[in-house]
């Protein structure tokens, strides 16, 4: 085995299934649905080769039926955690010295498990307890999933093919190692597929991890955490817990062994880690690796020369799929006057006809946010708009916590570009309209360029190719993954590489080779076959 060199299977997008009426995976999956909403499971920890119960709970519900108690699960203290720091040091002695091959069938056989026997219940817990759409569920919990184990195995190939020239005499090679001690991962609620990824892709380089999942995932982590364990990852390389995030990240950033951290999140989180980091630095035997995707305000800016309907389409899809909770969901938007009714007109249409609920029934194209922390801050907003003169609702308004967290997508219009609506991550389904003269495009991709701190996403709608060049160059610092006719949403693995820039994080692309790289410490190695014998150079000869 060792004297072979291997190929790892070319990575293809995994196909997204239909769930259309009759089909066997529409069936399959609202049967697993309603066998887990009809359950009341319990979810320890894992840490090393345990199950750990403290019996400190907390209790899972969805946010669609917060009344439902679906499942409880157990929160560390620092006893838990500095366990968890342990066992993964402990695995790395022998997690890090496996041919990369094996590490990499693991993590594929990870990927067919999701594509095969595990995809209606990743897809169902998903839908439980985020409140995804079977859309949105499949697309992330299941394919961008897929695709992120997939595509980084052949990201990890070309990583250590790449290697240095030789001259005469000497072979060059380049040894790329795992991190001198642990990396902490921090996941977010929205997206199952991140969750998996922010642990997978630092431990298929070798290294090993304490993974929190957000409180508001956990039910889906530890589905994805079933799959790791059947792939046959072993004991502590992936070690999972979860608790009050303070006390964790403050017990993580205080070990010595502390080497890096995969983060997505709030933009202020992310800051006061970094800051903690800072204050830590002389305690660390390695400057750690600080890799973040955080916060956006991303935004759509139409041309005169745009077709209204593409730009309404935008509008609806990129603000209101799983209730505009996306980093990159569209959040403000600039509208030329001479278009502007036009799109209002088209986006009423299809707001109209746009129902929600809950995600077993597949009619509704939105459900409810996530928890009470964001239902309030959306509602704090729109009564805000309805208070103030420069702003009006258009559509929508609405909202009703009685059984669920429901906001109905609502359309603001503002004639202030810097209203808050226009500047403040909000994340949820709120979207702010702007109106500006046509004459004034050039003068409106600065507006946008200078409106927000975030660059994470962003979209420009235009049939005219020199207005598209201008928003080329006007825009380039505003959005990390920059969308040309096309909802700021929706990056594909292994085709729109993510990230962005600014307060939006370390740009550090999801997706690609760029984000593996960071988790990976290069050894050079030159080896001279037959070494000088004498230290005089020839220009020392008389």
């Amino acid at each position: 085995m060792a004297n072979s060199v291997f190929n790892v299977p070319y990575p293809v997008n995994e196909p997204v299934l239909s769930y259309a009426a009759n089909s066997s995976e529409r069936e399959e999956v609202l049967a697993t649905y309603s066998a887990l909403f009809n359950q009341t499971i319990e979810v320890p920890m894992r840490i090393g080769n345990q199950d750990v119960k403290t019996g400190i709970t907390d209790t899972l519900q969805p946010p669609h039926d917060h009344q439902h108690k679906i499942g409880y699960y157990h929160k560390a203290e620092k006893k838990q955690i500095n366990e968890a720091i342990e066992a993964a040091l402990s695995a790395r002695k022998k997690w890090s010295q496996m041919e990369w091959t094996s590490r990499a069938a693991i993590f594929l056989r990870a990927a067919e498990l999701i594509a095969g026997p595990y995809r209606a219940k990743i897809n169902a817990a998903t839908m439980l307890a985020q409140s995804k759409t079977i859309h949105q569920a499949e697309i992330d919990a299941a394919c961008e999933l897929i695709d992120f184990l997939r595509f980084n195995v052949y990201f990890m190939q070309e990583i250590y093919e790449n290697q240095p020239e030789s001259s005469p005499g000497i072979w060059n090679r380049i040894s790329y190692r795992p991190l001198e001690g642990f990396v902490y991962a921090i996941s977010p609620f929205n997206f199952t597929a991140i969750a998996g990824n922010l642990s997978a892709a630092v431990a298929m380089m070798g290294n090993t991890v304490v993974w929190k999942p957000s409180d508001h995932q956990i039910y889906s982590a530890k589905v994805i955490m079933e799959v790791f364990r059947e792939a046959g990852l072993p004991d502590g390389v992936i070690n999972m817990v979860f608790g009050d995030p303070v006390m964790i990240t403050d017990t993580v950033l205080e070990s010595p062994d502390f080497s890096g951290i995969h983060f997505t999140g709030s933009t202020d989180i992310f800051k006061g880690i970094w800051a903690k980091i800072g204050a830590n630095i002389h305690n660390y035997k390695t400057y750690p690796r600080i890799v973040g995707e955080t916060g956006g305000k991303d935004f759509i800016v139409a041309h005169p020369s745009a077709s209204p309907k593409e730009v309404a389409t935008g509008i609806v899809r990129g603000a209101f799929e799983f209730q505009g909770q996306k980093c990159s969901a569209a959040s403000r938007v600039y509208l030329p006057k001479s278009l502007a009714q036009d799109v209002i007109d088209f986006v009423k249409q299809d707001l109209n006809g746009l129902s929600m609920g809950s995600p077993a029934d597949f009619e509704n194209f939105v459900t409810a946010v996530i928890h009470k922390g964001s239902f309030d801050r959306l509602v704090h907003a729109i009564e805000q708009v309805k208070k103030d003169s420069d702003a009006e609702i258009l559509i929508g308004g609405t909202y009703d916590d009685s059984k669920g967290y429901f906001i109905e997508p609502t359309v603001v219009l503002t004639t202030n570009p810097k209203y808050f609506t226009m500047e403040k991550e909000l994340f949820g389904p709120l979207v702010t309209l702007y109106v500006y003269e046509d004459a004034d495009w050039k003068k409106t991709l600065t507006l946008v360029d200078q409106t927000s701190e975030y660059a994470l996403t962003g979209a420009v709608f235009s049939n005219d190719r020199y207005a598209l060049e201008e928003a080329f160059q006007a825009l380039e610092n505003s959005a990390g993954n920059f969308y040309i006719n096309d909802k700021p949403t929706g990056a594909v693995v292994g085709q729109q590489p993510f990230g962005g820039a600014r307060a939006s994080g370390t740009n550090d692309k999801a997706g690609s080779a760029a984000n593996l790289m960071r988790w990976v410490s290069p050894r050079l190695i030159k080896e001279t076959f037959i070494p000088a014998s004498d230290y005089r150079y020839p220009f020392l000869e008389s």
